[in-house]
This record gives structure tokens, C-alpha cells and sequence, in this order.
């Protein structure tokens, strides 16, 4: 939804005479300006109404004097009592009303009890209750009468607003730099996206006042706030990634259909029908390179990258685990394009339908299943299991992810190609070591085993005197490594057969 959307469907929903509007939203300031936008539109607005605001810090005031109406009516009770005796066409804005719609608030039953029996009265008058709030949460009494809105971040006409009017107020500031031509403007403005209006205000300050100034090279800038400000919120987390795949070996169906699916992000495939990429699920034997896989996406496609921990997502309070489950889908959404990753989405998964499951988790989950078939953001959820067992069949059908891989061991030639690798990051020259012998008994290996191969192999050659890396080395430390596919040889053997007929293959097959 865009921000003039917002608008029309709020001016929409107070022309029916809908009671009671909950906007969903940490940006008061931006929400109470829309709406006074709205009132100004006769073709919106077509009967004059007033406009009060309140919170319990100043009571009701009046939008056009700015004047305190009572000042007994900063208690929510005495508020409510003010918006049943008001005759007038009015919208009333309250401010953080929904602490006081718990019961477990010293009045809220009363309050609760105050908001229903308020509610008939404002339906079909020209008077209407809105209540701007940062989270969601309505008593089940009154959730047929409240209608839940959600205010959009600020669009990229917005952005470009507020980069305007902070360049003016700066350049004639002779010790403050400005050069920006169009592209270091749409690259600050693209980098603005998914914050809100103050959150960018901010970080084009901040680089404003640490760089001296404004040019396309505060991009960075930007973005490093950006990471700061999305950590914040404890659910997504902004990862940098140096991974990329020629850091990967093997895979390579896997990496043909991503370079494909990259092309899918711009205006050509949008001019040929195409839609944006959904995601990919990558499931397989651990160890095998899902989760860097899933990291060298956004490196490859030059992408933000989001890793979205599912546990997080759960809280104590009523109604609050689907709050952050919306809002952490809010920000990937105002950060696309963009790489959500979803790691071991098995265990963020875990309890649903249970006996221990109180619906929450349910309904958090199939708030992530209905956002995944209907998104239309250039969001890429690359999403990895390892226990099939675990994943509901509705997360795994066409529609909501593009493809699921499997992801095996690595057969001969991966092996000597992810050796190769290792050695090679660690500034080994791969061709002074028999590879073909090392790949040769590792069969069985996972590519993070591989990995330990050559870590340990490095440890023996650290503590002898010459500190020379042989392959003599490497072959004592194959040797110390017991693989997991042997330890849990049933379990990788029961993954494999039913991924021969439910997955493409991320790999040849040995």
C-alpha cells in the first residue's frame, strides 16, 4: 500500500461511518499530518469535521487552536465521556490508546466496557475514533467494531521531500558540501527505503554532519544506519556477507538457476510478464553449504541480505508474537529489493498444532504463509531445513516458493574443487597438495567437514617447527574426522530417498 492509498482508504472508511479506526504505526506525527492532508480534500472530506487529539500526558486538544479543550480529560475514561457528549462533525485521535484496553490496567474493563457501548454511537455519525498505535492489540469485545490499519513507510516522492529540504537548509552553510547529481540522488533516496520518515531524517543528518557535507559517497553512510536502526526492532538482522559463489563448491544447478532468477529483479522482466523471484528452500544433509548459500545470494545479486530468526518472533504478551511477525515483514518489505534468509526454518517452526500450542504460533505462521503467496515486494526469501519431517506440506507447494533444492554431499569432484577453496583462503597454493587423494578418501565428507579438514591439517603443521602445511597434514586429519553421514547414515539414507522424488537436485549426483 502507498501512502496516497493510505489516504484514500481512510477517507473511504470515515465516509461509511466506520466507529473505530486502529492505525498501525510508531510515526504519530506523520499519521496525524496525513490526515489533516485528508481534510483538506473536499473530494475526501466532504463535511467539515474538527479535529482533537489526545494523549494522557495533555488531555484532548483541539488541532485548529492548539488549545488543551479540558484539562480533566487526560484520564481515558473522562476522554471517552468528552467524544460521546460531542455532537459535531469531529475525528478524535488518541495516541497510544492500548495500554488502557487491558484488563490488567487499573480501569480497563471500564474502558473497554466505555469503547462498546461508544462504538454504536459513532456508527453511521460524522464522528469518528482513531487510535494511532505502534503495535496491534484489541480485546476480543471490540474487534468487530475496530478496523486495523496499516500506515505505510514513506514512499520515494517523500524520501526525495525530505532530501530536498534538508540540502536547503544546509547550503549555505559554507563549510558544509553539497554535490549530488541525479543518480547519487535516486542511490541516497533507494538507500533510504524502509526507515521511517524521522529514522531517515536522521541518517541523512548523520551523514550530513560526520562527512561535511552531502554526495553520493554517504551511501554507505546510510546504509550502516540503516543496519543499526532494523537491529533495534530484535527481530531482523542486517548481515554482511563477503560470500559469493566462487566461494562455494559444487552446486552448480543450484547457481545456474539463481544467476537466472537474478534477472528476474528488473523492469525487462516486468516488461516480458514476468514476475519478481518468490524464494527458494534449500533442504539437505547439514553441513553442506544451505546457510552460505543462502549468504552468497545477496552477495551475487548485490542485495541487502536479512536473516529473520523465527524465535524471535514470539512474545509473552497477548496478541504481540503476530505484531512482530507484521512488523518484521513491514521492514523487509520497506528494504526491498532484498534477501530474506530464514535459517533452520524447521525449529522456528516447531509446536505449531501441538499440545502446546495456544494458536499463537499457528497464527503466526500462517501469517507468514499468507504474506509468502501474496507478497508483491521484490522480497527473496531463501529459506533452509534440515529435517523435512518438521516443514508443514502447505509451506512446501508452488506459489509461495519458486523452487525447493536438495542440497547433498559432495561427490569426488566437489570435494577436490571445496579443498581447493579452503586451501586457497588460506593462502595455500592448492596445486602443491595431492587434492585427487584427499578428495578420494573423503567420501562421505560435508562441505563444513571438508573445511575442518584443512583447519586441522593447518593446527598439526602450526606445531611442528617447520609451520609447513604437507598433505601429510591433511591426511592425519581425514583420518581424526568421524563424517556425519556415517554416524546418522539412516537418517541421511531416509532424506535422500525422498528428496529424489520431491526436489531438484542442487548438484550431479555421484
Amino acid at each position: 500500500m502507498t501512502t496516497v492509498s493510505f489516504i484514500h482508504d481512510l477517507a473511504t472508511y470515515i465516509r461509511a461511518g466506520y466507529p473505530i479506526i486502529n492505525i498501525i504505526s510508531s510515526e504519530e506525527d506523520r499519521a496525524i499530518e496525513l490526515i489533516e492532508e485528508m481534510m483538506r480534500h473536499k473530494e475526501m472530506m466532504r463535511r467539515p469535521r474538527k479535529l482533537f487529539v489526545w494523549s494522557i500526558s495533555r488531555g484532548i486538544t483541539d488541532m485548529e487552536t492548539r488549545a488543551i479543550v479540558k484539562e480533566d480529560t487526560r484520564r481515558p475514561e473522562h476522554a471517552l465521556e468528552f467524544v460521546s457528549a460531542y455532537c459535531e462533525g469531529a475525528i478524535f485521535i488518541f495516541k497510544d490508546f492500548h495500554p488502557y484496553l487491558r484488563e490488567t490496567f487499573p480501569n480497563g474493563a471500564l474502558i473497554i466496557r466505555m469503547v462498546r457501548d461508544l462504538a454504536p454511537e459513532l456508527k453511521g455519525a460524522p464522528r469518528t475514533l482513531i487510535w494511532i498505535t505502534p503495535i496491534q492489540y484489541i480485546p476480543v469485545e471490540l474487534q468487530k467494531d475496530v478496523t486495523v490499519m496499516d500506515l505505510p513507510l514513506p514512499g520515494e516522492n517523500e524520501y526525495r521531500q525530505i532530501l530536498y529540504r534538508l540540502v536547503n537548509q544546509v547550503r549555505a552553510n559554507p563549510n558544509v558540501t553539497i554535490d549530488l547529481n541525479n543518480d547519487d540522488r535516486d542511490e541516497i533516496i533507494k538507500a533510504c527505503q524502509g526507515l521511517t520518515r524521522s529514522e531517515a531524517e536522521n541518517a541523512l543528518a548523520k551523514a550530513i554532519v560526520s562527512q561535511h557535507g552531502l554526495t553520493g559517497r554517504e551511501v554507505k553512510s546510510i546504509l550502516e544506519e540503516k543496519s543499526q536502526i532494523i537491529r533495534k526492532a530484535g527481530i531482523l538482522e542486517y548481515i554482511s556477507t563477503e560470500a559469493n559463489f566462487s566461494t562455494i563448491g559444487g552446486l552448480e544447478h543450484l547457481k545456474s538457476w539463481l544467476r537466472q532468477r537474478n534477472a528476474g529483479f528488473s523492469q525487462q522482466a516486468r516488461d516480458f510478464g514476468l514476475p519478481h523471484p518468490r524464494g527458494v528452500m534449500l533442504i539437505g544433509v547439514p553441513g553442506c553449504g544451505k546457510s552460505l548459500c543462502a549468504k552468497a545470494i545477496a552477495a551475487e545479486w548485490q542485495k541487502p541480505l536479512l536473516k529473520f530468526d523465527l524465535g524471535r518472533v514470539f512474545a509473552g504478551l497477548v496478541g504481540e508474537s503476530e505484531d512482530r511477525m507484521r512488523r518484521a515483514l513491514s521492514a523487509a518489505e520497506g528494504v526491498a529489493p532484498c534477501v530474506l534468509w530464514i535459517d533452520e526454518l524447521e525449529k522456528g517452526l516447531a509446536g505449531i498444532g501441538g499440545k502446546g500450542d495456544s494458536g499463537v504460533a499457528s497464527r503466526v505462521f500462517g501469517a507468514l504463509l499468507t504474506w509468502m503467496e501474496e507478497k508483491t515486494h521484490p522480497v527473496f526469501v531463501a529459506a533452509t531445513a534440515n529435517d523435512i519431517s518438521q516443514l508443514p506440506p502447505e509451506l512446501l507447494r508452488k506459489g509461495r516458493l519458486d523452487e525447493i533444492f536438495f542440497v547433498d554431499l559432495p561427490n569426488l569432484r566437489q570435494r577436490a574443487e571445496i579443498i581447493g577453496i579452503h586451501l586457497a583462503r588460506r593462502q595455500r597454493a592448492p596445486d602443491n597438495y595431492d587434492i585427487a587423494e584427499l578428495a578420494t578418501i573423503t567420501n562421505g565428507f560435508s562441505g563444513a567437514e571438508l573445511e575442518e579438514v584443512v583447519v586441522s591439517g593447518l593446527y598439526e603443521a602450526f606445531a611442528t617447527p617447520e609451520r609447513e602445511l604437507t598433505t601429510a597434514h591433511l591426511l592425519q586429519a581425514t583420518r581424526e574426522i568421524k563424517p556425519l553421514a556415517r554416524i546418522r547414515a539412516q537418517e541421511i539414507d531416509l532424506l535422500r530417498r525422498w528428496a529424489m522424488t520431491n526436489c531438484r537436485m542442487a548438484a550431479e549426483i555421484e
